[in-house]
């Protein structure tokens, strides 16, 4: 089976993702084409032509599947090289653009939720990395064509792609040995982008009160970082320095090495579709603490969740810190994992 996997904002997930599937079915003969994670407003709408220029000699062959992410504009591509049309399209939402939040700075991504859009309307089969992922992905539609002046009967054609659709989450690549055992949690991990909708204001506010209070705890702060951050960042590493064990972007073996025995991995988030840093946290040792919203009810139980406001994450954390209430067993992650996906893949592609 030839499948041409296209990748068309290469992010951190979505190369693990790629990576990890042409490492599991390695009956499939792979070909893959990416595009590097910058410059977004143009990738996401200028992705066929960067590839039509760059690539016309590999995407003029013959594939039997082409699995792209949502980013892909399938509908252009397929326009541009037609014999991909008889090809199963498939593609795989690691997110979709109708559900971010956007700040008072950006201007409404309207262009890349018509690529969306048209990507799920190109494809033969859509695929989901979580339940809330795809509602949210159908509500988004249906309230987005609402603005458009023409009356579209859209529901019934969007239902049908909704029950159609599939859920497989990206999964995570087993460890080779089972995390440490480590006594109650004392060190508080943020290991997320460093950018507004990863709502760090929460975060850092929430560890202000628990430092000027006396609560003892340590800080690794790590993630990805950008040219433009938010503020606060700026803050919290002068406020919180006595409590700061690393700041910044690690390097992959001392990032593991931080994850590794333990620590409560936080998250504030206003979006997550899936959350892999969270779940690789988790995965080695680590508490996961997430908000009651998103995607994370249906996938992280009762215990590991909060309210999802400052009040409610500062609570829980007083009280895991302090011994005040034992923090829960450590989260069984292996049905996140590759043996438990590995046939679901096969079976898509097949």
């Amino acid at each position: 089976m030839r499948v041409l996997l296209l990748s068309a904002y290469e992010a951190v997930s979505h190369r693990y993702w790629a990576n990890s599937l042409m490492a599991e079915l390695t009956d499939v003969e792979w070909t893959l084409l990416s595009l590097p994670p910058r410059h977004f407003a143009w990738r996401i709408r200028g992705n066929p032509l960067s590839w039509w220029l760059k690539e016309h000699a590999t995407l003029s062959q013959r594939f039997d599947v082409v699995l792209a992410t949502s980013m892909v504009d399938m509908a252009t591509l397929v326009g541009l090289f037609p014999h991909l049309g008889q090809a199963r399209k498939i593609v795989y939402f690691h997110e979709n653009q109708f559900a971010y939040p956007e700040s008072s700075e950006q201007v409404p991504q309207v262009e890349a939720k018509m690529v969306n859009l048209y990507a799920a309307l190109a494809a033969d089969t859509l695929v989901f990395n979580t339940a809330y992922n795809r509602d949210s992905f159908f509500t988004g539609v249906r309230q987005f064509l609402k603005k458009m002046p023409e009356n579209l009967p859209a529901a019934a054609p969007l239902e049908r792609l909704r029950r159609s659709a599939k859920v497989l989450p990206v999964p995570l690549q087993p460890l080779a040995q089972g995390p440490d055992i480590a006594p109650p949690p004392r060190r508080i991990v943020w290991n997320h982008r460093w950018e507004y909708d990863k709502n760090p204001e929460d975060f850092f506010a929430v560890l202000f009160r628990l430092s000027e209070e006396g609560v003892p705890f340590e800080l690794a702060v790590m993630g990805q970082r950008f040219r433009d951050e938010p503020a606060i960042f700026a803050e919290a590493q002068v406020r919180l320095a006595q409590h700061l064990v690393c700041w910044g972007p690690q390097p992959e073996e001392q990032y593991q090495a931080l994850l590794n025995g333990g620590g409560i991995v936080v998250s504030t988030t206003w979006h997550e579709f899936q959350g892999l840093a969270i779940m690789e946290a988790a995965q080695r040792g680590a508490w996961p603490l997430v908000p009651d919203r998103l995607c994370f009810p249906e996938l992280y139980p009762d215990a590991y969740r909060y309210d999802g406001t400052r009040e409610g994450l500062y609570q829980r954390l007083a009280a895991w810190l302090q011994g005040a209430v034992a923090a829960p067993e450590r989260l069984d992650t292996s049905p996140w994992e590759w043996p438990q996906w590995r046939e679901a893949y096969r079976q898509l592609l097949d």
